[in-house]
């Protein structure tokens, strides 16, 4: 199951990320998002667990839980939309 975790302090590496979600199941892979040029933190990420019931169980217990000092939010991810139209329908 994909993961988003969102409002991560700056300071939150993809190690940190990943231990805070080990306790609840097997990691496959772990990203914060950081800017390109610069590398600060774009304050979310994303990861993916093996196992879709210690996922549901992690993403329960840390949503609203404090990582670095800040409370995290933490949700199903979402296919990312096509942004080709400039948000207009067709």
């Amino acid at each position: 199951m994909n993961i988003y975790v969102g409002n991560l302090s700056p300071e939150v590496s993809d190690q940190d990320l990943e231990d805070a979600f080990a306790k609840y199941g097997k990691v496959k892979n772990c990203k914060v998002i950081r800017d390109m040029f610069s590398q600060q933190s774009k304050g979310f990420g994303f990861l993916e667990m093996m196992n879709n019931t210690e996922a549901a169980s992690a993403m329960k217990e840390l949503n609203t839980s404090e990582l670095k000092g800040k409370m995290i939010v933490v949700n199903e991810a979402r296919p990312q939309r096509d942004r080709r139209s400039g948000g207009r329908r067709r």
